[in-house]
């Protein structure tokens, strides 16, 4: 399936997920649809591993997070984060290692200062190796985090053009 791609999100430096200056990080991408749903594209390496070849189950699991939890920027802009209270994650097939992998995540519910959301994450083949569904409580990021976070290390974008569609399974 094709998704028209709208906008790309801000990366950080040090993030654990998108931090383009984390070496053992996983430096995703995340990229808005005309839906509202989010992509993150990334490839874990072999220190993200855990069974030899395999991604390791708290690695996917932060990925299926920070997806959903980003796919609220989609609707309220880059300043608006969701700060997880709970989340699910079910593992359905073994993720590989060096292989460009796809999490697709969205908001079911919007009230207030709380959502929920849903996300999967989607092997090359299409495959959905597992899903998540979480809870998530509406935070500025000035909140989260300090001026200095704002100022110097989020909104780092990566050095390549944004897809105007990403494909998602064969």
């Amino acid at each position: 399936m094709k998704y028209k791609i709208k906008r790309q999100q801000y990366n950080s430096r040090r993030c654990f997920v998108c931090g383009l200056d984390n070496v053992h990080g996983l430096r995703a991408r995340f990229y808005e649809t005309e839906d509202d749903e989010l992509i993150a594209v990334f490839s874990a390496e072999d220190y993200h591993q855990s069974y030899p070849g395999r991604m390791h189950g708290g690695v996917i699991g932060a990925m299926l997070d920070e997806t959903i939890g980003r796919a609220i920027c989609a609707r309220y802009g880059d300043m608006v984060w969701g700060v997880t209270l709970e989340l699910t994650t079910r593992y359905k097939k073994q993720v590989p290692l060096e292989q460009e992998l796809k999490v697709i995540g969205r908001i079911t519910v919007d009230h207030g200062r709380f959502f929920q959301g849903t996300g999967e994450l989607i092997l090359p083949d299409g495959t959905v190796a597992a899903t998540a569904e979480g809870k998530y409580m509406k935070m500025s990021i000035k909140d989260i985090s300090s001026d200095a976070f704002v100022d110097q290390e989020w909104g780092l974008l990566p050095d390549e053009l944004m897809p105007t569609e990403i494909e998602i399974g064969k």
